[in-house]
């Protein structure tokens, strides 16, 4: 009887896994031989080293000797790393060796090829592939064609075949739980298996169902800017994170880890993310908030963290200023105030020593503007520390003469002599040259406070500076032309003197903050960095974006995110893909939307998109899951028992719920009711935390970009959601939930839900 294609599969799978562990038994082998090398060479160091120092020819030998068995050292080292990390790979092929079968047949060619593919690349010991990796350029075929003709992109230029099969399989432990074969890029019925399991505090890696348009977003290396704006739940942020594994395989040997780097929109988010790329055998990227970036650079300064931000009452006037402070034309009155600053207003500090002026902040100024204009402020700055640190060595052999620099030699040890000495090269000529050598040793000591303030920029005061600057600006543009009065803007100037005064200073004020100040001191950014990628673009400012183009000049940029969900910048964030364009105007762009949403359920999706206006290009996956849910209860304490009731049916169905409130304050009220009705929670108050399994109860802000099997909006009530800028976050909210939706209000329902279609929810009102 003629075996099934299934188990003609699983007999293929079965060769596969065990010629993988034949190839695990191999490398441990090469592993243990290749340390036992290395100790044997660490043992016997100095007995292959010939060590000869009587004249220069020995000397030599001897340091080539050394070299000699260092090499050896470091190729053992290396040998038993690399055989480290490719038993890793294999390790992880063994549980899960591929996921797609193509059978193709290139031009030109007589017969047809069967390919494998899978995390990893795998040969046997002829060199002849087995499995490979979902990164090579043979494998875009998988994720960009169907049936028939395809081109796919290879380093030698475009190349043309004929698919004939395309078979994707779910493998778990060694067996075949699913085989699709299917025309299309990836079927749909592959597609429901993976989005019908559960939600995990971590993320995982997509690149089984990786879409031709995520595709398109994780190949591309020709863009300067890749702009991808994707709806909640359309896989940008996986896209993305697979596409910096596309890079560093693509790119290998030349594109490090450390020269990548992602800013995320909490901590809590960069946890929940962190292992999808060890996962696909590369090491993670640089990661950090914008937050983090900006305080590493003060550290005595405090400055406005995410709660603050959400939490704060910010009054219209301030809002009016800050949106201007954080626009690109404010980006360009700082640089054209930091220009006027080669000619006049640079703001200096005296240079103390033991409370006494040593360099006075007027001699500073005179040096600092005695240079040509061809001088601008990195250059001027440079030679105003050179001309200081003459200064200081003349000083520093004027005061060698004095009397207190003679007694201070008679004073010293028998052990700070020999310390002293220990710095000389060679012997003193006489007892007068070594005398001033230690009289040079003792006063340079001495001022070493001033040499490290000149080093160190402590002369220049960007808190003074930045405060000319504010009181600059009505010079330099119309501000009534914005809408911002005198007095608004006065009141904006004493609050950050306010803030200031308490070591403190706001998200709106930190950004040109540290730009004028490297404009002032010349930085040129981080040159090393290849690749900035930023998640949640909607909640960044122009300013921002443009001084992180300033810091990376030499990075290619991906920016993603959803309009949709602008948190903190609200209704701005509609007009940054133009100001994001402004940006990198001579540059190559591409923007990538995203319209189909794959987290959710269809009813879920076709909900949250209606809580938006304009009717936002939202394409729902056609899974299907029960309507969500909107319960209006008459009493606080009836909105409880109804969450209550609604985790008990959760936890039944082994669903992992997230209680997402509006502010912090909600989220510590409503686990304490919980508490006190014995069930049990996790309250996330900080996104240094990491995600719990369970129920948890987190504010709006830290559920960015995560997602869970069911979500309970709490408080979806007009009291809580009223104001029209707060659609955007209400949407965010709602749009976190995969398979289950329930919305709680008490006493009414907010009025930022009234247009939503009534069919595609069910009401429960008392």
């Amino acid at each position: 009887m003629a075996k099934s294609e299934r188990e003609l599969e699983q007999q293929h799978l079965d060769s596969i896994v065990q010629q993988i562990k034949t190839a695990e038994q191999r490398e441990t082998q090469d592993i243990a031989r290749a340390k036992k090398d290395e100790k044997r060479i660490q043992d016997d160091f100095f007995d292959g080293v010939k060590l000869n120092y009587s004249n220069y020819t020995e000397a030599l030998e001897t340091a080539s000797s050394i070299q000699e068995q260092q090499q050896l050292l470091m190729e053992r080292n290396n040998a038993w790393q690399n055989s480290n990390q490719q038993l890793d790979v294999l390790k992880k092929l063994e549980q899960n060796p591929y996921f797609a079968r193509i059978d193709f047949q290139e031009k030109g060619e007589n017969g047809p090829e069967t390919i494998y593919i899978g995390l990893g690349s795998f040969a046997d010991e002829n060199d002849h592939f087995l499995i490979y990796d979902w990164r090579a350029p043979i494998s875009s075929i998988y994720y960009d064609g169907g049936i028939g003709k395809v081109t796919y992109q290879t380093p030698d230029g475009p190349q043309e075949v004929s698919v004939n099969l395309k078979r994707q399989f779910l493998i778990d432990h060694d067996k075949i739980t699913a085989m699709f074969d299917t025309t299309e890029t990836i079927g749909d019925q592959m597609l429901l298996e993976v989005l019908d399991e559960k939600s995990s505090t971590q993320m995982k890696s997509i690149v089984t169902t990786i879409q031709r348009e995520q595709n398109k977003i994780i190949r591309d290396t020709t863009s300067d800017l890749l702009f991808v704006q994707g709806a909640a739940g359309s896989g940008k942020t996986s896209a993305v994170l697979q596409r910096v594994a596309y890079l560093l395989y693509r790119y290998r040997g030349n594109l490090k880890s450390s020269q990548v780097i992602m800013f995320s929109p909490n901590q809590l988010f960069n946890d929940y993310i962190e292992n999808v790329l060890p996962e696909l055998g590369e090491q993670n990227m640089v990661q950090m908030t914008y937050f983090q970036y900006a305080a590493h650079r003060l550290p005595k300064i405090s400055v406005e963290n995410i709660y603050q931000q959400f939490e704060t009452p910010v009054s219209a006037d301030q809002k009016t200023v800050d949106k201007y402070k954080t626009d690109l034309a404010f980006f360009k009155v700082t640089q054209k105030y930091a220009a006027r600053l080669n000619e006049r207003g640079m703001r200096f500090r005296d240079i103390k020593l033991k409370g006494e002026v040593f360099f006075s902040k007027e001699k500073i100024a005179e040096i600092y503007y005695s240079f040509n204009e061809n001088y601008h402020l990195g250059q001027r700055l440079s030679a105003t520390k050179e001309k200081l640190l003459q200064s200081l060595n003349r000083k520093v052999s004027h005061e060698m003469k004095k009397e207190w620099v003679s007694q201070a030699i008679q004073s010293l040890s028998d052990d700070q002599i020999r310390q002293l000495k220990s710095q000389h090269k060679g012997e003193f000529k006489s007892g007068d040259d070594e005398e001033k050598f230690y009289a040079c040793q003792i006063v340079t000591l001495a001022f070493r406070q001033v040499q490290r303030a000149i080093q160190r920029n402590h002369f220049l005061t960007i808190q003074n500076q930045y405060l000319d600057f504010l009181r600059q600006v009505p010079r330099i543009t119309n501000l009534e032309k914005l809408g911002i009065t005198t007095a608004m803007w006065k009141k904006s100037i004493q609050h950050y003197i306010d803030n200031m005064q308490q070591k403190q200073i706001s998200m709106a004020d930190v950004t040109p903050y540290l730009h004028l100040y490297d404009l002032m001191v010349g930085k040129h950014g981080d040159r090393s960095m290849r690749f900035v990628f930023i998640d949640e673009i909607q909640d960044y400012t122009p300013y921002q974006l443009a001084f992180l183009q300033f810091n990376f000049p030499k990075a290619r940029f991906t920016l993603l995110g959803d309009l949709n969900q602008a948190i903190f910048t609200k209704d701005s964030s509609n007009t940054l893909l133009n100001e994001v364009q402004r940006l990198f105007k001579d540059q190559t762009i591409n923007v990538v939307q995203l319209t189909q949403s794959y987290r959710s359920t269809a009813q879920i999706t076709d909900f949250t998109k209606d809580i938006l206006k304009s009717g936002q290009k939202i394409e729902a996956f056609n899974r299907d899951g029960d309507l969500p849910v909107v319960a209006v209860e008459k009493t606080k304490e009836e909105s409880l028992a109804r969450l209550v009731e609604q985790l008990r049916a959760n936890d039944q169905d082994k669903y992992t719920t997230a209680i997402i409130t509006k502010t912090m304050e909600e989220a510590e009220q409503v686990y304490a009711d919980l508490r006190k009705k014995q069930v049990k929670t996790t309250l996330i108050k900080s996104e240094n935390q990491r995600l719990a399994d369970g129920t948890i109860i987190v504010p709006s802000y830290l559920a960015k970009g995560l997602e869970f099997d069911a979500v309970v909006v709490w408080e979806a009530s007009q009291a809580n959601y009223h104001e029209d800028d707060e659609r955007q976050l209400l949407y965010t909210i709602a749009s976190r939930a995969m398979h289950r939706l329930t919305l709680i209000a008490t006493q009414e329902l907010s009025p930022l839900l009234k247009q939503v279609a009534a069919q595609t929810y069910t009401l429960e009102q008392k």
